[in-house]
């Protein structure tokens, strides 16, 4: 058990203030170090007070991540939705896919406050410390075509980029086919994993995942990562943030899913198309091509004009922005916010 935990146990158990001295005595450990552990309760959610020569007292536990405090701003018709919140998990892909192999009823839903090994599209890693992000995933179970399950991937994205824009106030773009853009940024990376039942040609199940940054982690974000992703609160998070977040994905997302054959999402997943215009560079497999993208079809399939004048349809594949445009999509997005 971590120190923070000791001490949130200490505080919890206690009905008036206790000291920093005294918890350091209880637990053998020195008073900075009791100090450090109520800094990391404070950042995880935790409202504690301090008092000169009284010591620290728990006032609320209403910032923290939970499934009772995801429920507050839940819809009435998700009421019966399972949520797990769970301290660390290697990926909460990998855990639902588990219980889904179990038997595990759709819409179960898995919270991480932090993910060992987190799952991005083409075997990459999503980077999930402690505090810092929202990391989910959702269990489906759609009668689709396996060809069908983009529109999984689709639904959520404007999901995620409508969430946010309520709880930040600004407006989130999409990067074709799963990650959500905010400052010129990537904030949100979802990956779709799926179980196919070959005689029917549909599937057994779907996991839907979605990481979140939603705060920059203590010390920023690793220097391999800081001039690509950011967070959708970069000056830090107001408390009960990813709370709220979890919630508004889930209201956004199960009502798209309900009416999923009828794709009335694209309309604003095409509004958000952040590579709308742009000439881009496009791999599939041991292929690649140039081209300019021309927006999306009602398949979610992304809309190129080649190099060749030819126009071609991709429903799979990786995307990089040619820098002229990724300049000119940077320059349009300060020109935006200014």
């Amino acid at each position: 058990m971590e120190i923070s935990d000791r001490i949130l146990e200490l505080l919890q158990d206690s009905k008036t203030n206790v000291s920093g001295e005294e918890m350091a005595e209880q637990l053998g450990i020195t008073r900075n170090s009791v100090w450090k552990a109520v800094q990391k309760l404070r950042q995880s959610g935790y409202e504690i007070a301090a008092a000169t020569n009284k010591g620290y007292r728990l006032v609320s536990e209403s910032g923290v991540l939970s499934p009772e405090n995801i429920r507050r701003y839940l819809d009435r018709s998700l009421s019966d939705v399972a949520i797990d919140v769970r301290e660390v998990v290697s990926s909460t892909n990998t855990v639902l896919k588990g219980l889904a192999e179990k038997g595990g009823r759709e819409g179960m839903v898995v919270i991480a406050q932090r993910q060992e090994g987190g799952k991005g599209r083409m075997g990459r890693s999503f980077y999930s410390p402690k505090g810092s992000g929202l990391y989910m995933s959702i269990l489906l179970r759609p009668e689709l075509a396996a060809e069908e399950s983009l529109a999984i991937t689709t639904a959520a994205a404007v999901a995620v980029a409508e969430a946010i824009d309520r709880i930040t106030g600004q407006r989130a773009q999409i990067k074709w086919v799963n990650d959500v853009y905010l400052y010129g940024k990537k904030v949100c990376g979802i990956l779709t994993e799926a179980s196919l039942d070959f005689e029917s040609g549909g599937l057994n199940y779907a996991v839907l995942g979605i990481g979140v940054n939603v705060q920059e982690p203590p010390g920023g974000f690793p220097a391999e990562l800081s001039s690509l992703v950011g967070a959708i609160f970069p000056g830090g998070a107001p408390e009960g943030s990813r709370n709220r977040l979890a919630a508004e994905i889930l209201n956004r997302f199960f009502a798209s899913y309900r009416q999923l054959p009828q794709r009335g999402f694209m309309e604003q997943y095409r509004s958000r198309l952040l590579l709308q215009g742009m000439e881009i560079a496009f791999q599939q497999g041991s292929s690649q091509w140039e081209g300019v993208v021309l927006g999306v079809d009602d398949e979610a399939r992304l809309l190129v004009r080649l190099s060749d004048g030819q126009e071609k349809a991709f429903g799979a594949g990786e995307v990089s922005i040619m820098k002229k445009s990724l300049k000119k999509a940077q320059e349009r997005e300060n020109k935006h916010e200014a």
